[in-house]
C-alpha cells in the first residue's frame, strides 16, 4: 500500500501548514522505484501530481525523524509497532480511525478511485481546514 501513503502524503500536505513535510513509505520493498499508473491515474483525478512518485521501503530512520507515522490499515499498524521500537511507538496510529482502508491493488481502476477518494476525506483528521 505504498502507493496509497504516496497519495496520502500529496493530500495531507495540500491541505496541511507550509511547514509541514509528509513523507511516504510501505513495508515492503516489493514495488522500490517503481510508480503505480493505477493510482497515479486515481491521484490525478483528484488533483493530485504522483507522476515522479516512487515506492520506498520504510527504515528505522524514517520512522526515527516522523512526529507521527500513520498506517492504512490495522495490520500494517501491528507491523510497525513490532519493528519500530519502545521510543517510536508513540508515533504511530491509524490514518482514518477506526475504519481501515481498502488495498486496491489487482482491482480495477474505480477501486482506485475509491481508494484515493478515501485518502483525501481522511487528511480531515490529521490537517485542520485551510
Amino acid at each position: 500500500m505504498s502507493i496509497a501513503i504516496a497519495v496520502a502524503a500529496l493530500a495531507l500536505a495540500r491541505r496541511g501548514a507550509v511547514e509541514l513535510e509528509v513523507r511516504s513509505a510501505g513495508l515492503i520493498g516489493k514495488w522500490e522505484g517503481e510508480p503505480n499508473e493505477s493510482m497515479i491515474a486515481a491521484a490525478r483525478r483528484l488533483g493530485l501530481d504522483l507522476t515522479a512518485h516512487r515506492g520506498q521501503q520504510i527504515t528505522l530512520d524514517m520512522l526515527s525523524w516522523a512526529d507521527s507515522v500513520l498506517a492504512m490499515d490495522a495490520a500494517v499498524l501491528e507491523t510497525l509497532r513490532a519493528i519500530c521500537g519502545e521510543a517510536n511507538e508513540r508515533k504511530l496510529g491509524p490514518y482514518l480511525g477506526d475504519r481501515e482502508l481498502p488495498d486496491p491493488m489487482g482491482k480495477d481502476q474505480e477501486a482506485f478511485h475509491a481508494c484515493a477518494v478515501l485518502i483525501e476525506a481522511g487528511t480531515a483528521l490529521h490537517v485542520g481546514q485551510q
